[in-house]
């Protein structure tokens, strides 16, 4: 069940599968929204805990910015609704976004979230785990971000959402974003954007080089 590779602009597979909220077909699921697909390799264990409570947290901002939370063990729905009360319980949170049951790893295959470097990533069966995979997937079903940490590494929520920021400020305003950028901070004036255009778009843009235009973004005087 494979998909080929998956690349930046690819589009996202669909998939039907049961989650800790019932069953879904991905498409459907994702409507016209922005979505996190996040992998763990394993209920009940700790990084995974962590991470599920932070992205718990951190749900409120995700969707302000219209962008749904999906995550994706290797184990089953009875065993992942079991697990959210642990980690409720743990780290504070109230997970209400769905985790994917995945034991056959059909979705993992799919998404190429296969451990092939720790040979001992694996569960009694001897069927490799899930790496910690993340996709972000925008409306149109296009893969926009590709991220894969390891299973002893747990990942970076607030990282995430940054990049959620950046792609979603890009495509609205024509720009990109400079190393470490935050809301707020300056923005590049996309190369496809002339000078003369330039003035009129982002009015206090500055030139460094000519291949570098910086400007604060006014979201007000760009609505």
């Amino acid at each position: 069940m494979s998909s080929g590779t998956l690349r930046l602009g690819s589009t996202a597979p669909d998939f039907q599968a049961e989650t800790s909220n019932g069953p879904i077909s991905f498409h459907e699921f994702i409507g016209d929204s922005w979505v996190v697909l996040f992998s763990h390799p394993d209920d009940f264990t700790p990084v995974c805990t962590t991470e599920l409570g932070a992205f718990a947290k951190l749900e409120p901002e995700f969707a302000k910015r219209g962008v749904k939370l999906i995550g994706l063990s290797a184990n089953n729905a009875d065993s992942h609704k079991a697990w959210i009360k642990d980690i409720d319980e743990v780290t504070g949170s109230q997970l209400s976004f769905p985790i994917i049951a995945d034991p056959e790893r059909k979705v993992a295959h799919l998404y190429d979230m296969i451990d092939y470097q720790d040979a001992t990533n694996v569960d009694d069966k001897g069927v490799q785990f899930t790496i910690r995979s993340v996709f972000v997937i925008d409306p149109a079903k296009k893969i926009r971000l590709i991220l894969a940490y390891p299973a002893s590494t747990g990942r970076n929520t607030a990282e995430v959402l940054r990049v959620v920021d950046s792609l979603q400020t890009g495509d609205k305003y024509r720009v990109t974003t400079p190393i470490n950028w935050v809301p707020g901070d300056d923005v590049i004036v996309h190369p496809s954007v002339s000078n003369e255009e330039a003035k009129t778009l982002f009015p206090k843009f500055r030139i460094i080089k000519p291949y570098l235009r910086l400007t604060p973004l006014d979201v007000k005087e760009q609505q």
